[in-house]
């Protein structure tokens, strides 16, 4: 990694303040932290013994935070399509778990996963899965940002036994990474109909302990609802309530469902609601009220789910489906300004993580987690606004280099940490099992 580096573009994207746009810009690294943001004829003067790096052609960006996914299930793309949510995990997604998922499965599959979610400008992913201890390996390896959920869940798995298991095996895991630079933790409690009412509890008083986020899956479908009251006598995100689970540290996966006082609730407790709206489609679970949302001032960080219900980790096509949906849904054109897209997909998520200070925006002493994007190619002409450019024109093939903590891990759209023959090979081979099993 170089240490003291000074990258030039055509334009960087601040994310803060809201819609700026630095023309002709440059930002200085040094140590894997920004250290300033000034236009690019001061900085060659300031910092003359940097390496350069000029990108002509190009926005700079800060890396995209992916608020949600299951990462390792990369190895699952595509192999129960077209389904509802229920029978899509019960009848499929559950039984291929069963017979597969291990360390060696998370791991090749998480790190297919990085592979794809770097080439697409994104440098940090909250993630919730069986042993997080090989997809947290699968992320260095890749040089990438991770957040690990630390998953429970009341059934047995190749993981662990029970519920308690589980958050034994996750606190030891953190415990021993809790410092990496690279590395930090959720608890990622799975959904309100897979834990139970003492686990919850458990999660809440760990949670304010240890000051950790609470990653989990609510409101994704009527029917999760529907059975809630039926179980508990009340909707699911009032259960959560109940059980202390509500505060500023909550990740609420999907909120698709919610009644306005829901909606009150979540801004109250300044939850943060990770929208996934490609999977929600996918597996019509419908579509978040994010015109709402954002009205009533909750954080919206954007995610992709995993590639078995999406089928991309493509937070470019997250952003500006994001904005389409809200825009649709809400009846107005204003909903989801590109700003309000990119910001979601950014610090957003940062916020989501209990990052804000080290990243999700391009600001002296955040970290340098960095995208370049090409905006010169002739399917982008003309160009009139950068940042609407970004949402609504601009794909992941656009990326051209990435940068994790000032290290670039993507060099002209070529990992630099990633055996891609290797990778190639290792999913095949997985393709090969999973097919096996399925016949």
């Amino acid at each position: 990694m170089t240490e003291r580096l000074l990258i030039n573009a055509r334009w960087v994207v601040p994310v803060e303040p809201a819609g700026a746009v630095l023309e002709r810009h440059a930002v200085a690294v040094r140590a894997g932290r920004i250290e300033a943001v000034l236009p690019s004829a001061q900085a060659a003067e300031r910092y003359p013994d940097y390496a350069r790096i000029d990108l002509p052609g190009h926005a700079l960006m800060p890396g995209l935070v992916n608020a949600h996914t299951h990462a390792a299930m990369a190895l699952m793309r595509g192999i129960a399509d077209d389904l509802p949510l229920m029978r899509w995990l019960e009848e499929h997604v559950w039984p291929v778990e069963a017979k597969h998922v291990s360390a060696e499965f998370v791991k090749d599959g998480t790190l297919l996963a990085c592979a794809e979610m770097l080439r697409g400008g994104v440098t940090c992913f909250n993630d919730m899965y069986y042993f997080p201890e090989a997809a947290l390996a699968a992320a260095l390896q890749a040089g990438m940002r991770a957040s690990l959920g630390l998953i429970v869940i009341e059934f047995p798995s190749a993981y662990a036994t029970d519920a308690q298991a589980y958050l034994a095996q996750g606190l030891a895991l953190r415990d021993r990474w809790r410092e990496h630079p690279l590395v930090s933790f959720c608890l990622a409690p799975h959904a309100p109909y897979t834990v139970s009412d003492a686990t919850f509890r458990r999660v809440a008083q760990l949670a304010a302990e240890l000051e950790l986020p609470v990653h989990v899956h609510v409101h994704e479908t009527a029917g999760e609802v529907e059975r809630s009251v039926a179980e508990h006598g009340v909707r699911p995100l009032e259960r959560l309530a109940g059980l202390g689970l509500l505060g500023p540290g909550l990740i609420a996966v999907h909120a698709v469902h919610l009644a306005p006082p829901e909606i009150a609730l979540l801004a109250r407790h300044r939850a943060t609601v990770a929208h996934c709206p490609s999977s929600n489609l996918k597996l019509a679970s419908g579509i978040a009220p994010v015109a709402s949302l954002l009205a009533a001032g909750v954080n919206v960080a954007l995610g992709t789910d995993g590639a078995a219900s999406n089928n991309r980790l493509d937070m470019f096509e997250e952003m500006r489906l994001a904005a389409l949906l809200a825009k649709a849904a809400g009846g107005s054109a204003e909903a989801m300004p590109a700003h309000a897209a990119l910001r979601a997909a950014t610090l957003g998520g940062a916020i989501a993580l209990g990052a804000e200070a080290r990243l999700g925006s391009i600001e002296a002493g955040k970290a340098a987690d960095l995208v370049a994007v090409a905006l010169d190619d002739v399917a982008l002409q003309p160009m009139y606004d950068v940042v609407s450019h970004l949402v609504y024109a601009c794909g992941r093939e656009h990326v051209t280099d990435v940068w994790v903590g000032g290290e670039r891990v993507l060099r002209d759209r070529r990992l630099t940490r990633v055996d891609v023959a290797d990778l190639q090979g290792r999913a095949a081979l997985w393709q090969t099992k999973i097919l096996n099993s399925l016949h």
